[in-house]
C-alpha cells in the first residue's frame, strides 16, 4: 500500500478532533492541579486564571495587563486566604468580588487606577488583615468600606488623591495597629480622626499639606510608638500635643515650618529617634532647655540648624543646645544675652582663660 494511503488513517482521526479554544495553547501561567498557591507575572495576562484549584490558598497576579475582574471571579476560591493584585490596570471591582472568599486575610491592589471603590466590597471580609490600597487613585473613604472590618491591623492608603478624612470613618478598626496616609492631599484632619483606634502603633502622615494639628489628635492612641509628620507645611504644634504618646519611639518633624518644638513627656528617660531637620527654628532658651533635658536619650538629626536668633543663624541646633546652660544661669533668653559667644571657639577660650 502507498505510503500517501497509510497515512491517511491516522490523520483522519486529528482532524475529527474539536478545536482548542483561541489563545489556549499559549495561555500564560496556566494553573497547577494540586498546587494551593499561585503565580503569575507575565506581563501579557489579560484575565483572571480560571480553572484554579479550589484548595488554593493564595493567588498572586501582579504586573500584568489584567484591566478587569469578573463579579465570579473568586467565586471557586472559598479558602482563598491572600489575594494580590499589585501593579495591575484594575479601574473598578464588582460590589460582589470578595464575597466567596469570608477567609481572606490579605488583599493587595497597590499600583492599579482604582478612582472608588463599591461602599459594601469589604462587607463579607470580616477577617481581613492587611489591606493596601497604595498608589490609586481614591479622592474620597467611604465609611461603609471599614465597618466590618474590625480585625484590621494593617490600613494602606498611601500615594492617593485623599484630601480628607471623614469624621469616624475608622473608628470601627479597633485592632488597627498601622496606618498609611502619607503623600495624599490632605490640609486638615478631624479631631476624632484616631477615635476607636488605642491598639494603633504606626502613623505615617508623610508629604502632605497640614498646617496644623487638633490639640489632642493622640489621646485615644496612647500605644503609638512611630510617628511620621514630615514633609507637611506645620507652622506650630499645640501645647502638650504629644503628651499622652508615653511609648513613642521615633518622631519625625522634618521639612516642616517649625519654629517651637514640643516633645513627648518621657523625653529624656527613654530612648526617642528625632528628626527636625528642614525647619525654622528658633533657638531660643525654651526650645534649647527642651533637648537639653532629653538629650541622653535623643537622636536628634545633625542637619537641624537654627534660623534665629540671628547670633546664632545658620548654626546646627545641636551645637546650640550645649550653650543652654546659659539660659538656666539667667533669667534672660540666652540667644540675646551679651554674654553668649558666638561661636564654638570664643565658649573654649573663655573656658581657657578661667
Amino acid at each position: 500500500m502507498p505510503a500517501k494511503a497509510m497515512a491517511l488513517p491516522l490523520l483522519l482521526p486529528l482532524l475529527l478532533l474539536p478545536p482548542l479554544p483561541r489563545g489556549a495553547a499559549t495561555a500564560p501561567c496556566p494553573p497547577q492541579p494540586n498546587a494551593t498557591r499561585f503565580v503569575c507575572t507575565e506581563p501579557t495576562l489579560r484575565a483572571f486564571p480560571a480553572g484554579l484549584p479550589p484548595a488554593t490558598v493564595a493567588v498572586s497576579v501582579e504586573f500584568t495587563a489584567l484591566g478587569r475582574l469578573a463579579p465570579d471571579a473568586l467565586a471557586a476560591l472559598p479558602r482563598l486566604r491572600e489575594l494580590h493584585l499589585a501593579g495591575n490596570r484594575l479601574r473598578a471591582l464588582p460590589a460582589g468580588l470578595l464575597r466567596p472568599v469570608p477567609a481572606l486575610r490579605v488583599l493587595d491592589l497597590t499600583g492599579n487606577a482604582l478612582a472608588d471603590l463599591p461602599p459594601a466590597l469589604f462587607a463579607g471580609a470580616r477577617r481581613l488583615r492587611h489591606l493596601v490600597l497604595r498608589a490609586n487613585r481614591l479622592r474620597a473613604l467611604r465609611p461603609p468600606w471599614f465597618g466590618r472590618l474590625a480585625r484590621l491591623r494593617w490600613l494602606d492608603l498611601a500615594e492617593n488623591r485623599l484630601a480628607e478624612v471623614p469624621p469616624g470613618a475608622l473608628g470601627p478598626l479597633r485592632s488597627l495597629r498601622s496606618l498609611d496616609l502619607a503623600r495624599n492631599r490632605l490640609e486638615r484632619l478631624p479631631p476624632q480622626l484616631l477615635a476607636g483606634l488605642p491598639a494603633l502603633r504606626r502613623l505615617n502622615l508623610e508629604g502632605n499639606r497640614l498646617r496644623a494639628l487638633p490639640a489632642a489628635l493622640f489621646a485615644p492612641t496612647p500605644a503609638l510608638g512611630y510617628l511620621f509628620l514630615q514633609r507637611n507645611g506645620l507652622r506650630a504644634l499645640p501645647a502638650g500635643v504629644f503628651g499622652p504618646l508615653r511609648r513613642l519611639r521615633v518622631l519625625d518633624l522634618a521639612r516642616n515650618e517649625l519654629r517651637a518644638l514640643e516633645l513627648p513627656p518621657h523625653a529624656g528617660r527613654r530612648a526617642l529617634a528625632l528628626d527636625i531637620s528642614g525647619n525654622p527654628w528658633a533657638c531660643e532658651c525654651r526650645l534649647l532647655a527642651l533637648l537639653r533635658r532629653a538629650a541622653p536619650a535623643l537622636a536628634a538629626s545633625p542637619a537641624a540648624r537654627c534660623a534665629s536668633p540671628a547670633a546664632l543663624r545658620g548654626r546646627p541646633v545641636a551645637t546650640a543646645v550645649a550653650l543652654a546652660g546659659a539660659c538656666e544661669a539667667t533669667s534672660a533668653p540666652c540667644c540675646s544675652s551679651p554674654a553668649l559667644p558666638s561661636s564654638p571657639r570664643e565658649t573654649e577660650a573663655g573656658s581657657t582663660a578661667e
